[in-house]
């Protein structure tokens, strides 16, 4: 837990220090960089601008017992306030997986064929 995908618009100049968001989020989720990835994607546009967010976070992490409705939704929050920490207002959406249910194969070592 979790992959969080940070989505920005090409025309938004603000800084998202991607580095000090994984602490703060690791932190939040008592997880570990390693197991944290945050990925940056500036887009053109979006629809609905109801909400005047700088990012739109997407969130993916792996449902457990412990990970209670009350328990992600604090998360969450506190998510958004990292992110107000560096001056930038999210819109933060989470979905949890089954942990069958994932699969991951990341590359082979350098030198590995």
């Amino acid at each position: 837990m979790p992959l969080v995908k940070i989505f920005a618009k090409t025309t938004m100049m603000k800084t998202i220090p991607l580095a000090a968001l994984q602490s703060k989020l690791c932190d939040i989720w008592g997880t570990k960089p390693n197991t944290t990835k945050l990925m940056l994607q500036r887009v053109d546009e979006w629809t609905d601008e109801s909400f005047a967010e700088d990012v739109y976070v997407d969130i993916r992490a792996k449902g457990t017992d412990e990970r209670t409705r009350e328990y992600v939704l604090e998360g969450m929050h506190r998510v958004q306030d990292a992110f107000k920490s560096e001056d930038l207002i999210a819109n933060v959406r989470l979905e949890t997986y089954e942990g069958p249910r994932y699969f991951h194969l990341p590359p082979p070592a350098s030198g590995s064929s």
